[in-house]
């Protein structure tokens, strides 16, 4: 299983695809230790993400879990050196398009601090719409027919 854009390479995490210097955050050692247990749930976790070009990894985006009731909620993080280059963009897009193929999910929300530009930007791109916001976050949603 694997996705591959114009610049990307994006993989379901597995312990193998990580550099040995890296820094493990703690949602991707949890989802390693829930996909032990349940491998269904094998492509709605973490997605790491390659550049083609160097093969070098610059990034997770992925899904909070499997889709409930058609639903799944995304989250991306792309490392700064690597930043402002549209990557996180091309990634949830290819993303999103692969949880619309699978046929189990009919919309995908976000949320980002409202503080958070970059972010914003991603989802507005992506053609996200903002459906909430509160004293510190905001709440995006696209469904399926977008």
């Amino acid at each position: 299983m694997e996705i591959v854009t114009n610049r990307l390479m994006i993989k379901p995490c597995e312990e193998k695809l990580l550099p040995v210097e890296m820094e493990i955050g703690p949602h991707i050692q949890h989802y390693l230790e829930e996909v032990e247990i349940d491998s269904d749930l094998k492509g709605w976790g973490v997605w790491l993400v390659f550049r083609k070009d160097d093969e070098q990894l610059i990034g997770d985006i992925g899904f909070k879990g499997k889709p409930e009731n058609g639903i799944v909620e995304v989250g991306y993080g792309i490392l700064n050196e690597a930043q402002g280059q549209g990557y996180a963009t091309e990634a949830v897009e290819a993303l999103i398009n692969w949880a619309f193929k699978s046929g189990k999910v009919k919309k995908v929300i976000a949320e980002c601090l409202k503080t958070n530009t970059a972010s914003i930007k991603v989802l507005e791109k992506l053609s996200m719409t903002k459906v909430e916001e509160d004293d510190l976050m905001m709440y995006w949603e696209r469904h399926i027919f977008h």
